[in-house]
């Protein structure tokens, strides 16, 4: 079973060294990240200049398990949305919230807009 499900903030603050990354990095052999979170991040990075191969190839570093996007969360992140619209959630931060719901495992991420957003889903910060 998962320890925790990964947003892209938190594997952005491994990827940069940024405060949290140890708390962060304490869960990744354990952790799960939703593809579409995996998808965010690669836009990050190439976003500020990394090409895809480096994207990637730091992707790979961190040995993320990924999940793939299916139905069920499809229709549950929508659901989710009336829910979180006050917070300002995205497609990508209800992807990660709906993974953690489904796992009954903790979400972690650097959002502190995301405290309260979804009952019984556990959110811990990263910083």
């Amino acid at each position: 079973m998962a320890s925790a499900v990964l947003d892209s903030s938190a594997i952005l603050c491994v990827l940069n060294n940024e405060p949290g990354a140890d708390a962060v990095v304490a869960m990744l052999d354990d952790a799960l990240v939703s593809t579409v979170n995996y998808a965010e991040v690669v836009a990050k990075l190439v976003e500020r200049g990394s090409t895809s191969a480096q994207a990637q190839s730091a992707l790979r570093s961190i040995a993320l398990t990924t999940v793939d996007f299916d139905i069920a969360l499809a229709q549950r992140i929508g659901t989710l949305r009336v829910k979180t619209i006050r917070r300002g959630l995205s497609l990508g931060d209800r992807a990660c919230l709906a993974l953690a719901e489904r796992e009954g495992v903790p979400a972690m991420t650097g959002d502190r807009n995301w405290v309260g957003a979804v009952s019984g889903v556990e959110i811990r910060l990263i910083r």
